[in-house]
């Protein structure tokens, strides 16, 4: 019986002790749909971004500056929101078919370091 005893309440101790660490409950807010806009816009700006640093002949000029692909995207994870946005539509404003010019190149990358520096 005393084995009983001391079991139930060494059971209880950690019941007790388990129910008090509980989990925070969860909270509900009402979120705006133009927030949820923005904020799905700019993790999208932010995923071309990313995609463009990937490519091959984007990461051969970033070492030919001296850049780092770690580097470029660390900063490009710094980025503010409108420094995203502005950046995403340089992206989709440059000619389609891969075709870009040195000039472009070194434009988009400039923008990218000065804005990670000034950061």
């Amino acid at each position: 019986m005393k084995i009983n005893t001391s079991l139930s309440r060494r059971l209880i101790a950690i019941l007790v002790v388990a129910m008090s660490v509980q989990a925070p409950l969860a909270q509900a807010e009402i979120v705006s749909t133009d927030e949820m806009a923005v904020q799905n816009t700019v993790e999208q700006d932010r995923a071309k971004i990313q995609n463009f640093i990937e490519r091959a002949n984007v990461k051969e000029r970033l070492l030919a500056m001296g850049v780092s692909g770690v580097l470029a995207e660390d900063r490009v994870a710094s980025l503010s929101e409108q420094e995203v946005h502005a950046l995403a539509q340089k992206i989709d404003s440059l000619p389609a078919g891969g075709n870009l010019s040195n000039t472009d190149l070194i434009i988009i990358l400039l923008v990218v370091i000065l804005v990670a520096v000034i950061i």
